[in-house]
């Protein structure tokens, strides 16, 4: 097991960086259709030897979607696909977090603490062949930051971002922010001209590849003819295939289909590897968390909530449902982030004592709702199991992800009581301000979802006044801040994880080269070889 994450400083911001983060956490538009295996495969092409793209690499992807739009989805998919046909002004490195300029023509230019300039990089164009002008960096930015965008609450800290000239964009902040240049990994560029449905459908962008196929089965891209950045694309053809289901993933890899398998079960490490194939193991923030509806009694009882948590063995869950590949939550955030402090509220596994907290508060019933993802349907047996050992009979409902939070988190006045699901939003960076914004901020899993900001609105307004105020810091005084939002969700507990997993990613090394694992859902092979 290796972890490769680190922070990462930009010299011309002038502090220590945070973040990156991966998505998934339901409402993002999934498409919920049944995945096939409709794998093709093409003789590995070419030599490599005159620096031409060589090859093909097949990749066996855990999600589906049908959202690839880069101003609204959150999808793991389309997150991994899009990393790499379009780009933002910046990019993360996702094996490491490490921030570089894709987009820009170098780091953001301070003029002020508050002012900061940043040009496009020279000759940069659409894979349609379009220039790429400050135009559509505003368009871009305008739709990332609409008031409808999952993005939006990640730049609260912008006040404008305006057109110098055709190759220069003035950003002016409300307030000093470390992470300029982090966050603007978040905006990706698309041509002004596009339209929302056609993003959807089909992104174009300036990244090395551009896709040629999407479809509910498979996706397809090649090398990006007018590509002029730093990581030009290494092979002929990057080809997704949607296997949803474990065992076809497994299936695809043995019968040598797929030379990369994202998401590797614990349950068949042994098996794969003694086929030949290398796992890397790297610890992320990818979880399964509880969520309450807390504007219905008694979970807007945050005490009733922490039973939820020392009701189950949570350890019992890492050790045998996942052969240990997790550790257990000891705060919202990983142990592998940097701004990782150990909550002062903690679960200790207290069957008796949740018992009686359940019994104070007349619980005696509950429905948990949960995703069919299959490594979250092989948590339900215990977790139902440790409820029902500390008094409660328990209903387990099992439906697709897209459901759940269509037909019970996202509507009028939530009638749901708890429910399991997987996030992980480190697919937008490790910065806690984005990791706790996703799940915390003034958006629909507080306002709607959980309804905290409604049911606890002093609390919730402490949780954004520290964090605001920890955005601003950096070093030591930094965690200490963000150590005190920790302290708080824990108490609260409205979202919290159960667990933070190891993500493990296959590879067929016979074939391919220049592959790293990531610690998020999503696949990025951005300057992958395939060797000769």
């Amino acid at each position: 097991m290796r972890s490769s994450k680190r922070w990462v400083k930009l010299t011309a911001v002038a502090a220590a960086a945070m973040l990156a983060l991966s998505a998934c956490g339901g409402g993002n538009g999934d498409g919920e259709d049944d995945t096939t295996d409709t794998t093709t495969t093409t003789e590995d092409s070419g030599d490599g030897d005159n620096g031409a793209p060589a090859g093909q690499i097949n990749l066996g992807v855990a999600y589906e979607t049908t959202n690839y739009d880069p101003s609204t989805t959150s999808s793991a998919l389309a997150m991994g696909s899009n990393w790499h046909v379009v780009e933002g002004l910046y990019e993360f490195d996702m094996a490491t977090y490490e921030v570089y300029p894709a987009l820009a023509d170098g780091e953001p230019v301070e003029v002020t603490d508050t002012e900061y300039e940043i040009t496009l990089r020279d000759g940069a164009k659409f894979s349609d062949g379009t220039d790429v002008t400050t135009e559509d960096v505003l368009e871009s930015w305008a739709r990332t930051t609409d008031e409808t965008s999952i993005y939006k609450q990640f730049f609260t800290f912008i006040d404008t971002v305006e057109a110098k000239d055709d190759k220069t964009i003035t950003v002016t902040l409300d307030y000093p922010f470390a992470g300029l240049a982090d966050r603007l990994v978040n905006v990706k560029i698309i041509p002004a001209s596009s339209t929302q449905d056609e993003m959807t459908a089909f992104p174009v962008g300036t990244g090395p590849f551009k896709y040629t196929e999407i479809s509910n089965t498979a996706i397809e891209a090649v090398p990006n003819e007018h590509y002029n950045g730093s990581k030009p694309a290494q092979v002929e053809l990057m080809h997704w295939d949607v296997l949803k289901d474990d065992s076809a993933r497994l299936s695809a890899a043995l019968g040598g289909t797929i030379d990369v398998m994202e998401t590797v079960p614990s349950s068949t490490k042994d098996q794969l590897s003694g086929a030949g194939w290398t796992l890397d193991e790297v610890p992320g923030y990818n979880n399964a968390f509880l969520m309450f509806n807390t504007s219905k009694d008694p979970f807007g009882d945050a005490e009733v909530r922490r039973a939820f948590h020392q009701a189950i063995d949570r350890q019992g869950l890492v050790d045998n449902a996942l052969a240990g590949d997790a550790i257990v939550s000891t705060s919202f955030l990983p142990e592998s982030n940097p701004m990782y402090t150990e909550a002062a509220t903690q679960f200790d596994y207290d069957s008796d004592a949740a018992a009686q907290i359940f019994a104070d508060a007349g619980l005696t019933e509950v429905t948990l709702i949960a995703t069919d993802h299959p490594w979250v349907s092989n948590l339900t047996p215990q977790i139902r199991q440790d409820l029902e050992a500390a008094g409660l009979t328990v209903n387990v409902q099992s439906m697709a992800s897209g459901d759940l939070y269509a037909n019970f988190a996202d509507v009028d006045n939530p009638t749901y009581d708890v429910a399991l699901a997987p996030g992980d939003p480190s697919v937008f960076g490790q910065d806690p301000g984005i990791i706790i914004d996703w799940w915390y901020g003034d958006n629909v899993w507080t306002q709607q979802r959980t309804s905290w900001a409604v049911t606890a609105p002093e609390a919730f307004q402490q949780l954004q006044d520290i964090s605001a105020e920890a955005a601003q810091l950096t070093g030591d005084e930094a965690t200490a801040k963000w150590a005190e939002a920790l302290d708080l969700i824990s108490e609260e507990a409205p979202v919290f994880p159960l667990f933070h997993r190891t993500m493990i990613t296959g590879f067929n090394m016979d074939k391919l080269d220049n592959v790293d694992g990531i610690g998020t859902t999503g696949l990025e092979l951005v300057g992958a070889t395939v060797k000769n």
